[in-house]
């Protein structure tokens, strides 16, 4: 069982907590036959991200904004490829790279490098009479 977390282990704690790096991830991508790394997004993207689903005309971009965002290995940021790939808006080359399943499947890991539906769990049950 882990203990509870006091005042005192947070501040010995602090320079470590504020020197954390982000997390990556490799992962296998089928229709690519090859393996690409994503980064723990930055709490501004994954906020910006989580706000576009909530807006019926930006939903469908979240997901890709996710991606485009976390991806580092390829950098899809690049600008040749951007180039070679004909992209109008830098988050096309997303949906021209990734099968949809693909870029929701990616955007999830993502989102879990930055805790969420993940790292916190429930200790106690719910009372009961």
């Amino acid at each position: 069982m882990a203990k509870k977390l006091t005042i005192t282990d947070l501040i010995a704690q602090k320079e470590r907590l504020k020197q954390k790096k982000k997390r990556t991830q490799t992962l296998y991508v089928e229709s690519l036959d090859a393996e690409v790394v994503i980064q723990e997004p930055a709490s501004s993207i994954a906020d910006e991200a989580i706000e576009m689903t909530q807006d019926p005309q930006k939903s469908d971009m979240a997901d890709v904004h996710m991606v485009y965002h976390t991806m580092i290995e390829p950098n899809l940021k690049d600008a040749e490829l951007q180039k070679a790939y004909g992209c109008v808006e830098p988050t096309d080359i997303v949906r021209m790279l990734f099968r949809s399943g693909e870029i929701t499947t990616i955007s999830g890991f993502a989102l879990q490098l930055a805790g969420y539906g993940s790292g916190v769990k429930k200790v106690d049950d719910d009372l009961k009479n």
